[in-house]
């Protein structure tokens, strides 16, 4: 993972034209767009006008669609944020990157392979950026272990651990239907990122049951746990993922375990994480990084849309605010525009990481271990 220091473009006055589509969560980034140097947010879409309109106005955006194909018509806009349902994310990304945009999309790429393939097959045919908008990698929690890493103080990874537990009551009906390793990306991606791998293989397992659900369907275990093995590499890895029917605190949390120093996800949100040397463990106040980003949206790690307790959007709130992750995100994605290089993470590692949960739901239902796709 890279921090560009030295630009190859002039970043007073380069910018990219960016529409968001999706303006639940989505909205989060209105500001963060408006405030960075290198963007102009040129245009919002939205299903309903109603929510278009009165987001527009709040913030002042002349670009209003209700349709997204008309949108991608638009010459005036070079790159699409795309934030809306999980069942839309392939189709949509296909469609801008054929439409010559620059892609950067919420979590997960697709949910099913053949959307993985379809969605690596469009961008590289088109040329254009592609961006996963995954938030576990541009944590303050993630950039600490990256540092940590990266001055050589863990020493040799050995084995990492990654869960992501939440309660989706009253999140939208189509969650109802989701299997828990379908959207394991928060879990899958910090452990792979840290490891500088891609998943090669999987054995998965289903526990318990969700209520009020088929248990006959095998779509709605309470509880999905999967070892993954990685290419290229000696390391595996642990991940844990429920969506309903367990009594846990919201977490998404990782932990890498090295030969000289490990760290652990603290247990209550409230608390600090732990670093261990050898057998010996202390409490650490992991640090932000704002010094990372442009001077115009530092204040965004600590401050966004949806902090108001009259304007809370449960991804948000349950996430304590996805870890200052935002700002991070829209300054890669447009800064890899810029500068023509693949964005981190780039669609191969976008589509190892959602590939490896799709898999891993597989390998539950059948009980056996499955390869993951390569796509480059």
């Amino acid at each position: 993972m890279q921090f560009s220091v030295v630009r190859t473009f002039d970043a007073m006055t380069d910018k990219v034209r960016v529409a968001i589509v999706g303006l639940g969560f989505g909205a989060e980034f209105i500001p963060i767009y408006q405030a960075h140097p290198n963007a102009e947010l040129v245009a919002v879409c939205q299903r309903s006008p109603d929510s278009l309109h009165q987001i527009a106005d709040q913030f002042g955006i002349e670009g209003r669609y209700t349709d997204y194909d008309a949108m991608l018509e638009d010459p005036n806009i070079d790159a699409v944020h795309i934030n809306t349902p999980i069942g839309a994310h392939a189709e949509q990304s296909v469609a801008a990157l054929n439409a010559g945009k620059h892609v950067a999309c919420t979590v997960p790429m697709a949910v099913s392979l053949e959307d993985c393939a379809r969605v690596v097959a469009a961008q590289e045919a088109s040329g254009k950026a592609y961006m996963m908008m995954e938030t576990a990698v541009y944590t303050r929690e993630f950039l600490y272990a990256k540092e940590l890493l990266d001055s050589g103080a863990l020493g040799r990874i050995q084995f990492l651990r990654g869960a992501h537990m939440q309660e989706m009551a009253g999140w939208p009906d189509y969650w109802q239907s989701m299997a828990p390793m379908h959207y394991a990306t928060h879990a899958v991606a910090p452990l792979l990122a840290l490891a500088g791998a891609h998943a090669a293989s999987v054995r998965c397992v289903g526990s318990g049951l969700v209520g009020g659900r088929d248990p006959e369907s095998g779509l709605h275990f309470a509880v999905e746990s999967a070892v993954f093995s990685l290419r290229d590499s000696d390391l595996a890895m642990e991940v844990t993922r429920s969506l309903y029917d367990v009594a846990r605190e919201y977490v998404e949390s990782f932990d890498v375990y090295g030969s000289l120093k490990s760290y652990e996800w603290q247990q209550l949100e409230r608390e600090h994480p732990v670093v261990f040397a050898g057998e010996d463990g202390e409490r650490t106040e992991v640090p932000d990084f704002a010094r990372l980003l442009p001077e115009e949206i530092r204040r965004f790690t600590t401050k966004g849309v949806y902090d108001a307790d009259d304007n809370q959007h449960l991804s948000f709130t349950q996430g304590g605010g996805h870890g200052g992750s935002h700002p991070h995100l829209a300054h890669e994605f447009l800064t890899a525009v810029l500068e023509n290089r693949r964005p981190f993470p780039d669609v191969y590692a976008s589509a190892n990481w959602t590939s490896a949960g799709i898999c891993a739901h597989q390998s539950a239902l059948q009980g056996i271990e499955l390869e993951i796709p390569t796509y480059k």
